[in-house]
């Protein structure tokens, strides 16, 4: 029995502890790392080689999305397999065009993310079954979503994020380490490819594909 190498990114410990159990209650399961940001998620894959990533999907310095562009870029034999509690269909279609292989709420049942896991090594792609239904249905109605809603760059999903929540241009610029005028330009980018030209459109489509809450 080959044994599934696993490295394990959730910024709170008390999480990863729990993934580590479950995981390694599996006869065939290894788990050989852990991280808690993004960053470190990449030393570690570069470190230990596994053959699954488990990695939440939002972590301090890059986001498991971020992390998983930067995977595929490097074209490692690694398979992500992204922990999110969010199920909007545009959230799983940016973690698959990213390079997942695997999405797990975080609100399934724990069995779940051993399919996921044994899914991803045979070379499948796992979603869980409570948002396979929505995407299907969403394909259907509308075709492939949009090329302008899922070719933000990590910056401007950033920069998005930080509109919605309701920061200022210029507590942007100093969060990002950024200018103003950068901050704007960013800002304009990301109207023109959602084609959203006000800041309460674009608060109501983060809100949509899950980078922010209503009560935000």
């Amino acid at each position: 029995m080959n044994t599934i190498r696993v490295v394990i990114a959730d910024d709170h410990t008390i999480v990863r502890g729990g993934i580590r159990l479950l995981l390694e209650k599996l006869p065939d399961v290894t788990v050989v790392g852990e991280a808690s940001d993004g960053l470190q998620a990449i030393e570690m894959v570069r470190l230990h080689q596994p053959d699954i990533l488990v990695a939440d999907i939002a972590m301090p310095g890059s986001t498991g999305l971020e992390v998983t562009r930067h995977l595929t870029d490097e074209k490692v034999s690694t398979g992500v397999v992204i922990l999110s509690m969010h199920s909007d269909p545009e959230y799983v279609h940016r973690a698959v065009k990213a390079g997942a292989r695997g999405y797990v709420l975080k609100r399934s049942a724990i069995e779940e993310l051993e399919l996921a896991v044994r899914a991803v090594v045979r070379g499948e792609v796992f979603l869980s079954p409570s948002i396979t239904g929505p995407i299907v249905e969403g394909y259907l109605d509308r075709g492939e979503l949009t090329s302008h809603q899922g070719d933000l760059t990590p910056r401007q999903w950033e920069v998005l994020e930080m509109i919605a929540r309701g920061d200022t241009t210029k507590r942007i610029a100093n969060r990002l380490g950024i200018s103003v005028k950068t901050v704007e330009a960013h800002r304009s980018q990301v109207m023109e490819r959602l084609q959203i030209y006000d800041v309460a459109g674009l608060v109501r489509y983060a809100i949509r594909v899950g980078l922010t809450s209503s009560d935000a």
